[in-house]
């Protein structure tokens, strides 16, 4: 039997220790998609304990309090740190099978040198370690990412956001490097019309200009996406249900706005049509600078109302969807190539059992010009843990090149969830060494570790252009 979370986890036989111990284990770390605070990395914030490192604003530990029966007061309510910490060490033991057993474990060993078991019995004397620990300069938030060995992390941005932090943090030689992300899912939501003209408003003021029509709204845009590449950013995201890709003529586009911009509420069919125009400039802006444009497809958000009101976005009331995607992202990308602006993309798939849909249509639009231009992205938010990693591993290699692929990244709001990548690394490795111990691949170990570290590292390091 096997030591639980030993310097062998997940590794089953002696060619996955091989692979992992010689080629992955120590590679740096391109985190190239997140949502940690800019202002906490260039303050090199100090944390006061571990729960406002570990619990605050993560929402994966809060689903599994809530469905282990504790009260919000304990989650993201008034409870005293100490308590809020204790809470979670009795749920703990309950997420046995839950990626959460395993994460919480490893965050605990990587960060903290702590290797006891996090329950009710163990809690306190961990929290007063952890805390001891926590509280010294080299657990600030730049040791915490060296410590990782993390070479470079891209954030979350809106257009409207200042960067300030940022720009702050590139006068700084810490160790790695911090790039703001393009993400102006806001930008193409009119769905809502007074939250969607107090954003424009916001962006007007921002770009110091008057938005007055849909020309001005694209000019006011552009000129934040040109400030965001002044900044050194090089990657957009957008987050979708689903892609938009219904036909539409310049006018209409330029009435809908003005509709909505007038107060009006739009009709469905409208707001699909402003969104496809929005995808399209978007895309084009990204082709134009030779930035990668990242898509994550297919989230059910915000289905409890009552949290929502309560707690607002982004506090783990989200799920899975269900949406048809297939149609849509072809129509898309097609789109796209028929103009020739299709640069490097990422496509993330939450639901599973789009992955081999997702996989084949990466295949569809590369063009022999940039190998692994089209990159079905790692498991995504409830897919990235063991199960979730194997299948869009499996589907990708099954259909495309895993060899190409630009691999792992946290997603996350935590300092403390590097770790992933650890996790990823491990599985990638076992899955290569069953393949050779069944004989399904060669016993070529200098090939296959290069492969693996391509895919860890290398592979991202040369698709993005990181300046």
């Amino acid at each position: 039997m096997k030591a639980f979370l030993d310097e062998n986890f997940l590794l089953q036989h002696a060619i996955a220790e091989e692979l992992y111990h010689t080629y992955a284990k120590d590679l740096p770390i391109i985190d190239y998609h997140n949502h940690l605070p800019p202002d906490q990395v260039a303050g090199n914030y100090q944390f006061e304990n571990i729960t406002k490192a570990w619990l605050q604003g993560d929402h994966y530990k809060w689903r599994a309090m809530r469905a282990n029966g504790v009260n919000e007061q304990f989650i993201t309510g008034s409870a005293a740190d100490h308590e809020k910490f204790s809470k979670w060490a009795e749920t703990v033991p309950y997420t046995m099978r839950n990626p959460l057993y395993h994460w919480t474990h490893l965050e605990l060993q990587r960060y903290f040198d702590i290797h006891d078991l996090l329950n009710p019995d163990s809690a306190e004397a961990i929290y007063a370690e952890a805390n001891e620990k926590i509280k010294s300069p080299e657990y600030a938030v730049h040791g915490l990412l060296n410590k990782m060995k993390v070479e470079t992390i891209c954030t979350t941005d809106d257009p409207v956001d200042s960067l300030v932090y940022h720009q702050q943090f590139a006068k700084q030689d810490v160790g790695f490097k911090m790039y703001p992300a393009f993400r102006p899912d806001k930008a193409m939501s009119p769905e809502h019309t007074k939250n969607y003209n107090a954003y424009v408003d916001q962006l007007a003021e921002v770009s110091n200009q008057e938005i007055q029509n849909f020309q001005e709204f694209l000019d006011a845009l552009k000129g934040r996406h040109d400030f965001f590449a002044e900044q050194g950013c090089c990657i957009s995201d957008h987050g979708l249900s689903h892609f938009f890709a219904e036909d539409y003529t310049d006018q209409e586009i330029a009435q809908i706005f003005l509709k909505v911009r007038g107060g009006s509420d739009l009709l469905q069919s409208e707001i699909d049509k402003f969104k496809s125009a929005m995808l399209v400039h978007f895309s084009c802006w990204d082709h134009e600078k030779g930035w990668v444009q990242q898509f994550h497809v297919g989230a059910f958000r915000n289905t409890n109302q009552w949290a929502y009101q309560e707690l607002g976005p982004d506090t783990g009331f989200d799920s899975i969807g269900d949406f048809k995607q297939g149609t849509k992202m072809a129509k898309f990308f097609g789109r796209m190539a028929d103009r020739q602006k299709l640069g490097k993309t990422i496509i993330y798939n939450l639901n599973p059992m789009d992955n081999e849909l997702f996989a084949s249509m990466t295949g569809n639009f590369n063009d022999g010009n940039i190998a692994g231009k089209m990159q079905f992205g790692s498991g995504w938010w409830y897919n990235d843990q063991k199960d979730g990693m194997t299948r869009q591993i499996t589907a990708l290699s099954n259909i495309g090149l895993l060899s190409r692929f630009v691999g792992m990244l946290t997603d996350s709001r935590s300092f403390l969830s590097f770790p992933r990548h650890e996790y990823f690394r491990r599985l990638l490795c076992n899955i290569f060494a069953e393949d050779i111990k069944n004989g399904e691949l060669p016993h070529d170990m200098p090939w296959i570790g290069k492969l693996i570290q391509d895919i860890c590292y290398y592979n991202a390091k040369s698709y993005f252009p990181f300046r």
